[in-house]
């Protein structure tokens, strides 16, 4: 028994068809048992006497394949048969061997498709083994074009009948020549394996103005369409994929920038014929049909949902429509990018593991999802390479056509994702496997700092797509870029420290937090005032400060008391990027400006939480502004529609409006204090923690509040009664507990509004403030509206609308009188 290797087409053609493998084998009486182990460089489809084996697609998914790769194992003894057998395999091109990135270069990993194969055969007095090696043949079939990029064009009259079955005619196929490949780097079950995971049916389908017939699911997902059909042979279907249809119903094909994302089905004419494809995946909503024969019936074609398979583990829901839907939009943006890497978008020339976008969304991951598995996985590629390049790349699996070097946000994910990684499942078996990795990365920008003890050189991506940049400059936010990068330093060298202190290094634990206290020292020095004031005066900017632990207590009160001011100047819309979006709404409920953190929740102004999600968004945005208020795309290069990293403000619904977090690592601890505030009058959320299902459900109706919470058993919780007269807290352990208690005088009920009602008062509740601002805004284009300014929060509506300019007349009062009727509102 030869050790198998890696096998290849010797004809292959760049781009052309995918590769079929095959060989014969007899099995003998008596077999007890069969197993397969398979993997590839492309994208493989094991066939096995006809059948397709297992359930896994898109295998052996995306690793650093030359450091790992995925190795899937199968119980295949239900599929052999004693006598004549036959295994085969196709493989596409796939991420190791088609164009990745915007540069569309090729043969990453290598210049075709390859496969190794480890079939065993278990007998009472033996075992054989049949591997791949030159006894195996290569030829073509119906998958003549395959990319992760480009798509799939199949044609089923090419269709060799029998070709992975035992007897087949193969003398038109070649030998199989072998592949140089280190098979030290083969790993069994290295991270959970991508599968279909839910069917969508169409919501509408329609024909555009051009006459085109567009699908729509309703949802924007990431995986494929698969249809039935019944047509005459040489018939060609070809479906286009989107994310977003333009005004006018067409097609809006510009976010996919130069990936094609198209798929070509010609039928073989032999009746009824089924087809998905196989070695591509596309990030879409709308699918445009063409060369459909007679009418397309919505139950022919379905939307097929893949990602890495992972346990839900987290739930959330309020009383407001709006902030549920962002939520749910949050957990299909997640759904969407974590297809066997962590990326950034699943629609585009992109689709890379960069590294900031997962570490500003980590503790949201972690809440939603099990995520042990595929990110552990992960960084185990991070460490690779970054052992190999010196610096923890800014994408990982690295395939950038430039080099990387040191960034805060990005390549700090080796310190904080571990730990974060900790937190959820205290599993100190993280922490190891990732300490050289967390260690290097820290040395390394210990060496870069300045005598002062600040990271203030080198390129740094700053407060990524802040909604002030130029569009053609998403780094040029208005924070400092440096300010940020030795901000996310205070953090990580914290972390860095604990996490050695944890693995008993005690050196390194002392030596990181002398580095942390030298840190910290710096940039309070170059950035902080004695009161408390930063330079740059952002909101994200005072957000890291706050939240970092960078302030003392009297500081931080006067940083949070800023922020507020700089968030309402603002009218509430989002001002922050990657680095200050995940923490500007803690930073503001953590300092006592709970009503402005949840008036920033529940703006619909562009750019806002909200915005997308009243444009139909089912995703979150890679900008606030990707979709313009006419339906139109916001053209600027970068404006993917399924772009996870800001839905991190779901991590503050699940804690403080939801109001449930840990108090330690792994959960024993709990700690169970919802805020209920602006205009939702109940909210639930759950989390399925490393001990059990812990869950909180609290509402305000019919002047009461009532507080449902279960404890997992083995953890204990403090709970923080919300609305209570007293503040009450109470210490309960495992189990289901409730209270009821009357709620604060006019909270959930309905308030009346009048023109004589103190502006200060209308402003406290963020929808009826809205319309009010929007009648302003008709009258009088250009005027501010400062309903916090001393001179005129006291003030009735009908005197500041008496000392607005030009003259108000009978419509603006008519309107302003509409805009304040009453509603169900809520007060902080």
């Amino acid at each position: 028994m030869s050790t198998p290797s890696f096998i290849t087409s010797p004809e292959y053609a760049a781009d052309g068809p995918a590769v079929y493998f095959r060989r014969d084998f007899p099995v003998a009486v008596g077999l007890v048992r069969a197993t397969l182990k398979i993997t590839s460089l492309g994208i493989v489809v094991p066939r096995l006497n006809g059948s397709r084996v297992g359930d896994e697609v898109l295998a052996p998914g995306w690793t650093s394949y030359k450091n790992r790769l995925h190795v899937s194992e199968y119980d295949v003894t239900d599929l052999v048969i004693e006598g004549e057998n036959a295994l085969g395999a196709v493989v596409g091109e796939g991420w190791a061997v088609g164009p990745l990135t915007w540069e569309l270069t090729r043969g990453n990993y290598a210049d075709r498709p390859a496969l190794w194969a480890e079939l065993t055969l278990h007998y009472p007095d033996r075992v054989e083994i049949i591997g791949t090696d030159d006894a195996f043949q290569v030829g073509e079939g119906a998958v003549r074009a395959n990319g992760i990029y480009r798509g799939e064009d199949y044609d089923a009259r090419l269709e060799q009948a029998g070709w992975d079955r035992a007897g087949f005619d193969a003398s038109g196929w070649t030998k199989a020549t072998g592949f140089d490949w280190d098979l030290s780097v083969l790993e069994l079950d290295a991270a959970p394996p991508v599968r279909r995971i839910q069917e969508l049916r169409p919501v509408e389908i329609t024909t555009s103005p051009s006459g085109a017939t567009i699908v729509d699911f309703g949802q924007v997902l990431s995986g494929w369409v698969r249809f039935t059909v019944d047509g005459p042979a040489g018939t060609t279907i070809t479906l286009r994929h989107a994310e977003l249809l333009t005004p006018e119903g067409e097609l809006e094909r510009e976010t996919l920038r130069q990936a094609d994302a198209t798929d070509r089905y010609t039928l073989r004419g032999a009746g009824e014929e089924t087809w998905e494809p196989e070695f591509t995946f596309h990030g879409f909503r709308y699918a445009q049909i063409d060369g459909w024969p007679g009418e397309l019936d919505p139950a022919s074609v379905t939307a097929i949902v893949v990602h890495t398979d992972m346990v839900r583990t987290g739930w959330f829901e309020t009383s407001d429509p709006l902030v549920s839907k962002l939520h749910e939009n949050t957990v299909w943006a997640m759904r969407g990018n974590f297809v066997s890497v962590p990326t950034d978008c699943p629609q585009r020339d992109e689709r890379l593991g960069w590294t900031g976008d997962l570490n500003a969304f980590a503790p949201t991951a972690n809440y939603l999802y099990d995520t042990r598995g595929l990110l552990q996985s992960w960084l185990k590629d991070l460490a690779a390479e970054q052992q190999a390049s010196g610096t923890v790349p800014w994408v990982v699996p690295d395939v950038l056509p430039t080099a990387s070097s040191p960034t805060a946000v990005w390549s700090d994910v080796a310190v904080s994702l571990p730990w974060e990684l900790y937190q959820e499942h205290a599993d100190l078996d993280i922490l190891r496997a990732s300490y050289a990795s967390m260690t290097a990365f820290t040395r390394q920008v210990e060496g870069l700092l300045d005598a002062r003890g600040l990271w203030s050189e080198g390129f740094q991506f700053g407060d990524w797509l802040d909604p002030d940049a130029p569009a053609n400059n998403p780094a040029g936010g208005k924070t400092d870029r440096h300010l940020v990068a030795s901000a996310y330093l205070c953090k990580t060298t914290r972390e860095m420290a604990k996490t050695s202190e944890l693995l008993g290094h005690t050196d390194d634990a002392a030596h990181f937090a002398e580095l942390h206290e030298r840190v910290l020292a710096a940039f309070r020095r170059e950035f902080v005032t004695e009161s408390g004031r930063v330079v740059n005066e952002s909101a994200t900017a005072y957000a890291l400060t706050i939240m970092f632990e960078i302030l003392d207590e009297d500081q931080k009160q006067k940083a949070g008391q800023r922020l507020a001011e700089i968030v309402e100047a603002a009218g509430y819309t989002i001002s922050t990027g990657f680095a200050g979006t995940p923490l500007v709404s803690d930073a503001l409920s953590s300092t006592g400006h709970l009503e402005k953190a949840y008036k920033l929740l529940l703006e619909k102004h562009c750019p806002s939480f909200l915005y997308p999600v009243t444009m139909g968004a089912t995703t979150i945005w890679e900008r606030w502004d990707s979709v313009l208020p006419d339906g139109s795309l916001n053209s600027t290069g970068m404006t993917s529609l399924n772009h996870y990293a800001l839905g991190a403000v779901a991590s503050w619904l699940h804690r403080v409006v939801g109001g449930l977090s840990k108090l330690e690592p792994g959960w024993k601890k709990i700690l169970i204090a919802p805020q209920p505030g602006g205009s939702l009058t109940f909210a639930r959320t759950a989390h399925q923690t490393p001990l059990g299902l812990a869950d909180v459900d609290w509402r305000v109706t019919d002047g009461e509040v009532l507080l449902e919470v279960t404890v997992p058993e083995g953890a204990t919780a403090t709970v923080k009664l919300p609305l209570h007269p007293a503040d009450a807290t109470e210490e309960v352990a495992a189990g289901t507990h409730s209270w009821r208690y009357p709620a604060p005088a006019g909270y959930g009920r309905e308030a009346i509004f009048t023109m004589d009602t103190p502006v200060k008062e209308i402003s406290s509740n963020p929808d009826v403030w809205a319309a009010v601002v929007e009648v302003f805004k008709r009258y009088f284009p250009g005027v501010p509206i400062d309903a916090a300014g001393a001179h005129l929060a006291a003030m009735p509506l009908s005197a500041v609308a008496e000392r607005m300019p030009g003259v108000a007349g009978a419509d603006l009062a008519r309107d302003l009188e509409t805009a304040i009727s009453p509603r169900e509102v809520s007060h902080v």
